[in-house]
């Protein structure tokens, strides 16, 4: 059978390109760009080390008036680049808790307490190593994980850990970036003036009434940040923390089918009269119907991951290095204590405060993947390179400073290597034993409102499968009828799969969708769904009224009483069951599978959903050993 590949979906339904999918591509593919920056840094540094000090040196003033602020060329990529930076962080952290693994609430324990644990752990060892000297003052360089660099590494170093530990890491690097900053706003910021530090809580306060108004226009929100940055700057405070707090205050959620109804009647506006008045209708209609921590992802995350973290690679990671400092720099209890605490203290944080709280839950929060794969997390978490470097800025200078970025740099080469080591390890493993040690016994989060009731839902193949897969599907959406195919092919291939068909009639592009989920549920009635839901798939452009009646007598069904039920809609009330629990879930388009309860997201191809299914697999296998 030839493979079915597609990349459609109805217009309602969301792009298979979700958030937290796109975060993790982009973050990993920024870690090259982040790589060869800090190599090309270290090349500049070494071959030219006066250019490369002249060049980021250079002072630049931006005036108004009678204000302006002066900085060189490091301190505004440093304070001023990256408040984008911890912009995209905050909007992250806002999206975990309203949509990812943080959704339920219960679960913020454990990314919570590892994330403390993976910074507590190696601040602790930091200063223990610089116990009695200055250099204590710069625990803080050795406390939080460069999420992008991690990422991407992981993606090199340890192919063999499951897909889940890139999320699990994600989450727990987030908080640790939001505790990072905070760190930094708090403990290396000097000289504070009180009255440029009430007037940025002040802008702040404007900036909560202005959301709570409901205001979406940007750039009311930039020029609020803006003069925020500035009051922040002025106050002594470093100024990154206005990218985070605005990220935090920004709502995440998933399309709703209302204003993706409303965003298509204003396109069908549009093509009756294509005025530019309708169309600028139109194109606002469909921004606002996604949330505005999405559209503001996917305005800076790539030119943040891409360009402005690499240029702040490029402006902090040059050091000369020789003999004569390597040396010395292995000697000092900065690099050491740097060291230390990264390859040794991140995982012992994250792995013992994972295993603690596991332990006093009593296995009611478990981490999504299996301890071994936590401790793959771990050894890469130290990776401490963006936010490490921006730290030993503020904590160092001089000598002391190159020594601590020796301690980072070091750091991020020998986490690389010992979880490239742990994933061999991994490998020699026996398979059962392997499997277990990589997936893990957790729950996964459940997106699914309603569970399957056999009793009531329409099932195909063995009722007591391991594996379920739900449709949300709609007769008249063309992409669900491509999509059978690949669901014939996955029941043929996965004997431990049942299958589940929930309607959701999109009406207002479908107009026979309706009727046509009423006959299905009326030749249910007569113990025909399955056959009339395929004549309804191999025939989705005649799905009028004679057409109905016609596949009802091909069927050999009372047509009398199938009209009938037609006619008095006797079917509609448990359509409109389930588009009730599709809007539960969540659920704005067609085709929307789940798997074991979880949204599938991503291409509706053979090998993808089939990859979700083996996954899903895996992990009840895995809880059943």
């Amino acid at each position: 059978m030839a493979v079915v590949q597609f990349p459609g979906r109805t217009a309602w339904a969301r792009s298979f390109r979700t958030p937290l999918r796109e975060f993790l591509r982009t973050e990993t593919g920024g870690a090259a760009f982040l790589l060869a920056a800090t190599l090309l840094a270290l090349v500049w540094a070494n071959v030219a080390a006066s250019s490369y000090d002249t060049v980021w040196g250079t002072g630049v003033s931006v005036r108004v008036g009678g204000w302006s602020v002066s900085q060189d060329l490091r301190q505004w990529v440093d304070n001023g680049l990256m408040t984008l930076f911890f912009l995209v962080v905050g909007l992250e952290a806002r999206r975990e808790f309203d949509m990812g693994e943080l959704r339920d609430r219960r679960r913020l324990a454990l990314p919570l307490a590892a994330g403390i644990g993976g910074m507590v752990v190696p601040v602790a060892i930091y200063l223990a190593v610089n116990a009695g000297h200055p250099s204590a003052q710069g625990w803080g360089t050795a406390m939080s994980t460069d999420t992008a660099f991690a990422l991407g590494m992981l993606a090199l170093v340890g192919r063999r850990f499951p897909a889940r530990l890139r999320a699990y890491l994600l989450t727990l690097t987030v908080v640790d970036d939001v505790v990072a900053l905070g760190v930094i706003a708090t403990v290396y910021s000097t000289d504070i003036s009180l009255l440029p530090l009430l007037a940025a809580i002040g802008i702040f306060g404007l900036v909560l009434l202005v959301r709570a108004a409901g205001v979406r226009y940007g750039p009311v929100y930039a020029l609020l940040g803006v003069t925020a940055w500035v009051a922040l700057y002025f106050s002594g405070v470093e100024p990154i923390v206005v990218g985070l707090a605005i990220g935090l205050l920004t709502y995440a959620y998933p399309a709703a089918r209302r204003d993706l109804e409303r965003a298509t009647e204003e396109f069908r506006l549009f093509r009756e009269q294509p005025t530019p008045e309708l169309a600028r209708s139109a194109q606002t209609g469909v921004v606002s119907a996604i949330s505005p921590n999405e559209r503001l992802q996917l305005l800076y995350h790539r030119w943040t991951s891409y360009v402005i973290v690499p240029i702040f690679a490029l402006a902090n990671a040059g050091i000369v290095i020789d003999g004569d400092f390597l040396a010395r720099a292995y000697r000092s209890p900065i690099t050491l204590g740097i060291l230390f605490g990264y390859l040794a203290g991140k995982p012992i944080g994250i792995v013992g405060f994972s295993w603690l709280v596991t332990w006093v839950s009593r296995g009611r929060l478990r981490p999504p993947v299996g301890w071994v794969a936590v401790a793959g997390g771990g050894t890469i978490a130290g990776i401490g390179f963006t936010v490490a470097l921006l730290v030993s800025t503020l904590a160092f200078t001089g000598e002391q400073l190159q020594e601590a970025k020796l301690g980072i740099l070091s750091a991020a080469l020998g986490a690389s290597i010992v979880t490239w080591v742990v994933g061999g390890v991994v490998r020699l493993l026996p398979r059962r034993r392997r499997r277990r040690a990589l997936l893990g016994t957790a729950e996964s989060v459940v997106d699914l409102a309603a569970p399957v009731d056999p009793d009531r839902d329409h099932l195909r193949g063995p009722e007591d499968a391991h594996i379920t897969v739900v449709e949300y599907g709609d007769f008249e959406c063309r992409y669900c009828g491509q999509a059978e195919h690949l669901i014939r092919k996955l029941l043929a291939e996965h004997g431990d799969v049942r299958y589940v068909w929930r309607h959701l009639p999109l009406a207002d592009v479908h107009p026979h969708a309706q009727l046509a989920a009423e006959a299905a549920e009326a030749a249910a009635v007569q113990g025909a769904f399955w056959e009339m839901h395929d004549l309804l798939i191999e025939h989705q452009e005649a799905l009028r009224m004679p057409d109905l009646v016609r596949y009802a007598a091909e069927l050999g069904l009372d047509v009398e009483r199938f009209r009938d039920d037609l006619r008095r809609h006797v079917g509609a009330v448990r359509v409109a069951e389930d588009v009730d629990s599709a809007d539960l879930s969540g659920v704005s388009g067609t085709p929307t599978f789940f798997v074991n309860g979880r949204r599938h997201h991503g291409a509706y191809d053979s090998a993808t959903l089939s990859a979700a299914v083996v996954a899903a697999g895996r992990r009840a296998g895995a809880k059943r050993s």
